[in-house]
């Protein structure tokens, strides 16, 4: 048995250069689907995002788009078949990602393990705060919150240390466990990620979509899970199966800027992504159109589907920007203080 906390577990068991999870050949969408490979209506509103990330910043002579956590390229690929010729001809698309550059990815991409420093434009971070590794801790029957430790062949767990004053801070502030059996999984990792990649923006907006709670919904038993082939499994760290927790978001915003939480459904909603079916009319006077536009409704009414993708949350974060045209009417708004 190896026994380790759960985030060195983590990021052995994903990233691992000899046999993480996210090295393997197939990429994420061997294993499971995020929105981005649902629906190109996905890609489609990150395009229009973007051009109104670029008429707010006033069409700047180099426009950015980073991807962080860019798993294969798809959305990248996705957003580009999307834009105009001009914004093309302006646009610096970065895909960051641990694992090495996918066949296919169109030459334009610049391919990087770091977030790129001092660009103007849109971040987006689709289902990547999930898996920045983190610990998890437990009270037990003294009152002691300690970590937990996993067997990384097994998954079994078994209490240890107690936490570290910066975790127990984190925890009272976010996540506050008191009984014997309350389970905490440590944000601080992923709060520190995101303010690190908040933070190569000179200019622009930060977005991250994840599954996700806030502060008066914490899950009491945690969230650590494992996906492998398309299934939920048990989230062994062994480098077979996705291991992945939700994401605090209100936790991970980065003060002093202007943020917003939402749900996926009513930020694609606001970028032009309905589920509703098209007139019946159309059938009879354009058969064609009619599937297609059954089929698109079908595709965005799972990507807004409030039992599921539509659930998801979605942080939205201005540097040094207006708010882009979509999102100004989404209720929520507010400016963090340090």
């Amino acid at each position: 048995m190896t026994w380790m906390r759960w985030a060195p577990a983590m990021e052995q068991a994903l990233y691992d250069p000899d046999g993480g999870f996210y090295r393997r050949p197939e990429g994420p969408a061997g294993h499971f689907r995020t929105s981005v490979h649902a629906s190109e209506l996905f890609a489609r509103a990150v395009a229009r995002l973007l051009l109104e990330v670029d008429e707010a910043l006033g069409r700047p002579e180099e426009l950015a788009l980073v991807d962080v956590g860019a798993g294969r390229g798809e959305l990248l690929a996705g957003v580009l078949a999307e834009l105009p010729g001009e914004v093309l001809a302006r646009l610096r698309p970065y895909g960051v990602e641990l694992a090495d550059r996918p066949a296919g990815l169109p030459d334009a991409v610049r391919w990087t393990d770091a977030v790129p420093r001092g660009r103007t434009g849109l971040l987006f971070a689709n289902e990547w705060l999930d898996n920045v590794p983190l610990d998890a801790g437990e009270v037990d029957e003294d009152g002691v919150l300690r970590y937990r430790e996993v067997d990384t062949a097994t998954g079994e767990e078994r209490p240890g240390e107690p936490v570290s004053a910066a975790d127990a801070a984190w925890a009272g502030r976010w996540w506050p466990a008191r009984q014997p059996g309350d389970r905490v999984e440590f944000g601080g990792p992923r709060d520190a990620a995101w303010a690190h990649a908040v933070a190569g923006l000179d200019r622009g907006l930060a977005v991250a979509v994840d599954y996700a709670h806030t502060a008066g919904r914490r899950p009491p038993f945690g969230t650590l899970a494992g996906f492998r082939g398309g299934r939920e499994v048990a989230p062994v760290p062994d480098g077979s199966c996705d291991v992945t927790a939700h994401v605090a978001l209100d936790s991970a915003a980065a003060p002093g800027l202007h943020s917003l939480w939402t749900t996926q459904r009513d930020a694609l909603r606001a970028l032009g992504v309905s589920g509703a079916r098209p007139a019946l009319a159309l059938a009879s006077s354009d058969p064609v159109g009619y599937l297609r536009a059954l089929s698109g409704a079908g595709e965005g009414a799972e990507l807004t589907d409030p039992a599921g993708l539509g659930a998801f949350g979605w942080l939205a974060q201005t540097v040094r920007m207006p708010v882009p045209e979509s999102l100004r009417h989404l209720p929520g708004w507010q400016t963090l203080t340090p």
